[in-house]
């Protein structure tokens, strides 16, 4: 039986209130433009409400960082009501836990269908991921008193939100490195290796390793800004990389030539959350992670808890290799004698990418979930 008019929801006619802060990295901004640019790519309606949106200006140069087609970019300012009057759209996403304005809040309480609030959690391999996933959490205090805010957690299982991956690059990695070297970024027979790190102790262990784990081919060494540049050029400069390897300065690369950055390489590092999920689902090669380092020493849990997963099932030589590798990625243990085979290492995270693209992407999920409470 059709729902009468009043109940009736039409992902498409929705307007999405995103909500970002910027803490001190790229990551929060990464995640909340590449949702935001999802939802407008399927007919939603998003304001993206951003305290710093400046490094918008190269993750979306063409657009001079004002947004796109279905997205409207805010400024959000540290007044309590930094657009007075706007009212909330049909969902109000907040990323990481950042506490949407007060008067915005109280204006989502005073409505009389209020939106579905949902705050978009940090990814983690924990097991507490699925006991918490699109848990409840009433308000029972504040301007937001009487509302409800759902707990929504991206994972790496069926019993969790997902990744976002319906944006990967097409074609095959041969074809993503041909592109790498149409950018002068590398040449053919180059065995391209990304860097995009934290300053990182680590760093010059695995580049000593890179030519060996390389066959002898050439590496050349990607670098992106900040960190990664600045300890390899210092490694370059005072002599010390390793006979066979040469250094390409990266500028800031939009998301969708990111993506294909990574598809294109033989070998990732990657940090905190935005590349740390792209290098998993679009790119088959080897990637590894620089988890965000925390003072009481919780990183090393979630870590580990990725390579639980990430190894199951793997032949057990090859599980302790990478596992060993990562960990030493991290500070957390010393460099393995050599990098873990590169064909078997490779085909440890093709097996591993193709099992994330096969669940249903996080944007979908987060869909259905609001259709489900939109129609209670």
């Amino acid at each position: 039986m059709p729902l009468p008019p009043a109940t009736r929801f039409t992902p498409r006619a929705a307007t999405w209130d995103l909500f970002c802060r910027v803490i001190d990295n790229h990551g929060d901004l990464g995640v909340s433009w590449r949702l935001a640019r999802a939802l407008a790519r399927r007919g939603v309606a998003v304001r993206l409400w951003v305290d710093d949106a400046s490094a918008l200006t190269w993750m979306a140069p063409h657009l001079g960082g004002g947004g796109e087609p279905g997205v409207q970019v805010i400024a959000w300012t540290d007044s309590p009501d930094p657009v007075p009057g706007l009212q909330p759209g049909d969902v109000v996403v907040e990323t990481f836990g950042c506490d949407p304005p007060p008067a915005f809040v109280a204006r989502m309480a005073a409505m009389a269908r209020p939106p579905v609030w949902i705050n978009l959690e940090y990814l983690s391999a924990e097991d507490y991921v699925e006991r918490s996933h699109r848990l409840a959490s009433p308000q029972f205090s504040g301007p937001g008193q009487g509302l409800t805010k759902w707990f929504f957690y991206p994972g790496f299982t069926a019993a969790t939100g997902g990744l976002m991956h319906d944006d990967v690059p097409a074609g095959a990695a041969a074809e993503h490195r041909a592109w790498l070297q149409a950018q002068g970024w590398c040449a053919a027979g180059d065995w391209p290796v990304s860097l995009f790190c934290y300053d990182n102790p680590a760093l010059p262990g695995l580049i000593q390793r890179l030519p060996a784990w390389a066959g002898g081919a050439p590496v050349r060494l990607l670098a992106a800004p900040g960190a990664a540049q600045r300890q390899v050029q210092a490694l370059a400069d005072a002599g010390a990389l390793p006979a066979g390897a040469a250094v390409t300065a990266l500028p800031w690369l939009p998301q969708p030539d990111y993506d294909r950055l990574l598809a294109g390489c033989a070998l990732n590092l990657v940090r905190g959350e935005d590349s740390f999920v792209r290098a998993q689902v679009a790119s088959a090669a080897p990637m590894l992670w620089q988890i965000y380092p925390q003072h009481d020493g919780v990183h090393a849990a979630k870590l580990e808890a990725f390579v639980r997963r990430l190894t199951a099932g793997a032949p057990p030589a090859l599980a302790a290799t990478v596992a060993q590798a990562q960990r030493a990625a991290n500070g957390l243990a010393p460099w393995p004698e050599a990098l873990p085979p590169a064909a078997d290492w490779a085909a440890l995270h093709t097996r591993w990418r193709d099992g994330l693209r096969s669940r249903t992407d996080l944007v979908s999920q987060l869909q259905q979930f609001v259709m489900g409470k939109t129609l209670e």
